[in-house]
């Protein structure tokens, strides 16, 4: 019997966030220690179908402006309890294709970061990576996000969200005379910027409002601050720790999905961000106190505007970060001293923490 922990990767999705889910996986998978684990590759297509990826090759030629074409890549799967804990099945052979002992959802957006998927997990029982299903759900949703934060006391610029079944408050003036001009709108449930628009006149706005509905039903309005885009790293269940501050430099008008993903000088990462030993400090506090606030988990990325006075405003939180080869997240855990391979060994470990943890509680 193998020793090795056995790991599924869960990516893909059925979100807009797809192809950078697939970017993620690619470099996660390239990051675990064969010595050490026994890889399940799965990537759920856009329809939702869970297919099983067999060779890691397939996995390697994807790319965020030319993703694979996961529903011609692996036969459909599905995991059920089995009789030594989680199977992982064929569903055209009922084959066994592996004993599943934690997962890794590497899912960005609906469907993977907003507690979906975590509540599957904790139904079969199977330790996975990440926050829970309440902390996802509301770190997912930038509107309650921000009111939890609020009612905490904790610093985030002036917002107003909106409702696709309610036409009569979509009225821009009132948005204007409350947050003032330009503001931002964004969907209150998505990331990687996707539907964000900076909004200066009320053309503009009627068409971000139309293209930002095209991914929820809910829609942020925000008041643009202008200042810097700090971030910070936080890892852990209860001992938590935040990583060396970093900071985004968009050469783009604002962080857009192109100045992410496809525009390899769409924006400039500075690790460590250029910042005082007293701020940078007040930013990891700070980082920590988002993350206990909205009781996240494992990991979290926190994003911040920092104003010309040093003021630090909470933008959102990503409960799971990208772990693209330009992404913040582990390129500031990098800089505070915890290295790829390493930082992925300990998203597990927390992961397998937890549940060995719930397993003393009486259900």
């Amino acid at each position: 019997m193998s020793s090795k922990i056995r790991i599924a990767l869960v990516c893909g999705g059925q979100s807009a966030e797809h192809a950078v889910s697939l970017e993620s996986a690619k470099n996660v998978m390239e990051a675990l220690d064969p010595r050490r684990y026994e890889t399940l590759l799965i990537a759920i297509d856009k329809k939702g179908i869970w297919r099983h990826l067999p060779d890691p090759e397939i996995l390697r030629k994807t790319d965020v402006a030319r993703p694979i074409d996961v529903s011609a890549c692996g036969g459909p799967v599905w995991m059920t309890p089995g009789s030594r804990g989680v199977e992982l099945l064929a569903l055209d052979t009922l084959r066994k294709l592996g004993d599943v002992d934690v997962v890794f959802p590497i899912l960005h957006g609906p469907y993977g970061e907003d507690g979906t998927i975590q509540g599957y997990f904790r139904l079969l029982g199977l330790p996975f990576v990440g926050s829970g299903v309440l902390a996802s759900s509301v770190g997912m949703d930038k509107d309650f996000t921000k009111r939890v934060l609020r009612d905490a006391k904790l610093p985030v610029p002036k917002f107003v969200c909106l409702r696709r079944h309610k036409p009569r408050t979509h009225d821009f003036q009132a948005l204007e005379a409350e947050l003032g001009l330009p503001f931002f709108l964004k969907p209150a449930n998505m990331g990687s910027s996707v539907g964000v628009h900076k909004v200066s006149d009320e053309a503009k706005f009627r068409a971000a409002l139309a293209d930002a509905f095209r991914y929820d039903t809910k829609v942020m309005v925000e008041e643009f601050v202008k200042g810097r885009e700090i971030e910070c790293s936080v890892l852990g269940n209860k001992a938590i720790s935040a990583s060396v501050a970093g900071e985004i430099l968009p050469q783009h008008e604002f962080y857009s999905y192109e100045a992410k993903y496809l525009d390899e000088g769409g924006a400039k990462l500075k690790i460590p961000a250029d910042l005082p030993p007293t701020l940078m400090q007040a930013t990891r506090d700070l980082a920590l106190a988002v993350y206990e606030a909205l009781q996240l988990e494992g990991m979290s990325r926190v994003d911040f505007f920092l104003t010309g006075d040093d003021k630090l405003l909470v933008n959102e939180v990503n409960t799971i970060p990208g772990f693209t080869k330009i992404s913040m997240y582990p390129k500031m855990w990098g800089a505070t001293g915890l290295g790829y391979p390493e930082l992925i060994d300990k998203l597990i470990q927390l992961a397998l923490e937890r549940a060995a943890e719930d397993k003393t509680l009486e259900r």
